[in-house]
């Protein structure tokens, strides 16, 4: 079946992308934990990271890399913290967040809330600085 994250690859359903190369795409959560909070999936629909080949996987972290070195260089943080929970959507992602504090990284919390011209701006930012 399908998965969300592969309709937005395909473009049938929109998103606020930051980047894409031939196995990997990133864009930003639309419900973020911290402002720039950044999905990072590979193409190929997987539901669990460590089902990947190693080599999907290495490629899976190095694109996440210079994801959140734009991420660093964009968004006021301490450091971009990783998450990979993979229970929400069926679909291997990591979740790239910028944290002041850990307590910056608790998915339970309220999700951030910005206007499509917010979200688009964010984009942009994180874009100039790849």
């Amino acid at each position: 079946m399908e998965t969300i994250f592969s309709k937005i690859i395909k473009g049938n359903i929109p998103c606020y992308k930051i980047a894409e190369d031939d196995g990997y795409f990133a864009f930003l959560d639309i419900r973020p934990s911290s402002k720039g909070h950044t999905l990072v999936i590979p193409k190929i629909q997987n539901d669990y990271i460590f089902d990947l080949s190693d080599a999907q996987l290495c490629g899976l972290i190095l694109f996440a890399k210079k994801i959140a070195i734009a991420l660093k260089k964009s968004i006021p943080c301490e450091r971009i913290g990783v998450k990979v929970i993979g229970l929400e959507v069926p679909h291997t992602h990591i979740h790239l967040i910028p944290i002041k504090v850990e307590g910056d990284m608790n998915h339970g919390k309220e999700s951030m809330r910005f206007t499509d011209e917010e979200f688009k701006e964010i984009a942009k930012t994180i874009i100039l600085n790849l």
